[in-house]
């Protein structure tokens, strides 16, 4: 058994380096300054939506809309800055808005309605496609050009100075460092024995690692993209919400076995509300960032993004039946996801056979799910 979690818990490192290996010796410009800083911010994209995907599988439902969503919320806050004139950070507030009240009203439908969550979200990825394409009237919204646009593509065009980078990343590993402490301290005060000092201290070892020598690589080019301050705030956010909380252990235990956690006590119908709302954020920031780096909302915007974001999870770990999955996991999976669309680009595959790339890369995903009882 222990060997089995072994194989397990290095099974997506090793992937990634594959990947990344494989990216490499076909194209040497994959590892360069350039072009890891550009695949950071499709990362960043796909992580934020696939962090928010992560809440939904967790408590046992699948959302097929978010897709539709990201360009449906982008279109909304294109539109409002460069079509009537509106200010952006207005215009980025409605698309928010607008995205909280949808996928809030969704997640009402299904706990209040007991709708299965594939039939509404289906619903949604079809109603969001027709109300974005009747938002952008079929047409081309850039976001290029003007002074208020510039405050929505900064949102992807932005880095931050080089000093300040590095601060940042100090910072990101003070906050893991501090919260590796509070778990000790909180197994200490319940009588419970300390983790190993290896697992105790990797974690926090690994992020700071990780940190620095992200900024140090995107330093080489213009620094450190705001879209991975984004995503590092989303992350911050959801690792909190799901390790440091009752919201977490509730959307735990909905997804290991609903009905006992009716009987525990668990408001279940305002926890699953409640992940469906945080999901709607999180389309919201993927919106934004999306047709910002497209630099323009066009009906092709947040095409199969639900697949990819689905994926991300599975590959991580995320069990499909719910109740079992890891942040850090669901960043690796969006990690290997970005690598394989950015890797293939760089190469000039056919888009054929990236759909074929994207499907097999999730059917394998789910056969693993299954195959090896993470599901």
């Amino acid at each position: 058994m222990k060997h089995r979690l072994l194989i397990q818990s290095l099974a997506l490192p090793a992937a990634l380096v594959v990947v990344a290996a494989f990216f490499a010796f076909k194209e040497p410009a994959f590892l360069g300054a350039r072009n890891l800083t550009q695949l950071l911010i499709e990362f960043a994209m796909i992580g934020t939506l696939a962090l928010g995907m992560f809440l939904i599988i967790l408590t046992g439902n699948i959302d097929l809309s978010v897709g539709s969503g990201v360009g449906l919320v982008g279109g909304i806050s294109a539109v409002l800055v460069f079509q009537h004139g509106w200010g952006a950070p207005a215009a980025l507030g409605t698309g928010l808005a607008a995205a909280l009240v949808l996928w809030t009203t969704m997640g009402t439908l299904i706990v209040r309605q007991h709708i299965p969550s594939f039939i509404i979200t289906l619903g949604g990825l079809l109603v969001f496609k027709g109300l974005f394409w009747l938002v952008i009237q079929n047409s081309t919204i850039p976001v290029s050009q003007g002074y208020e646009d510039n405050l929505y593509s900064l949102l992807t065009t932005y880095y931050l100075p080089h000093g300040f980078g590095l601060v940042l990343a100090a910072a990101c590993s003070a906050v893991v460092a501090f919260l590796a402490w509070r778990g000790l301290a909180a197994r200490k005060a319940h009588g419970l024995p300390p983790p190993p000092a290896l697992q105790a201290f990797a974690g926090p070892l690994v992020v700071t690692v990780l940190s620095f020598a992200l900024v140090i690589v995107c330093n080489r080019f213009r620094g450190l993209p705001l879209a991975v301050v984004i995503l590092a705030a989303a992350t911050a956010l959801i690792y909190f919400l799901t390790r440091h909380t009752p919201f977490g252990r509730y959307l735990y235990a909905i997804g290991g076995n609903e009905e006992a956690a009716r009987l525990s006590g668990i408001r279940v119908e305002r926890v699953v509300v409640g992940a469906f709302a945080l999901m709607g954020a999180m389309v919201a920031l993927t919106g934004f960032m999306t047709t910002a780096y497209s630099g323009a909302s066009t009906t092709t915007v947040g095409e199969l993004m639900e697949l990819d974001a689905i994926a991300a999870c599975v590959i991580g770990g995320t069990a499909l039946k719910g109740g079992r999955g890891t942040v850090w996991g669901v960043l690796l999976g969006a990690l290997i996801m970005t690598m394989l669309l950015n890797g293939m680009t760089l190469m000039a595959v056919a888009p054929e056979l990236k759909f074929i790339a994207r499907g097999t890369v999730l059917a394998l995903a789910v056969w693993m799910d299954v195959r090896f009882g993470r599901a």
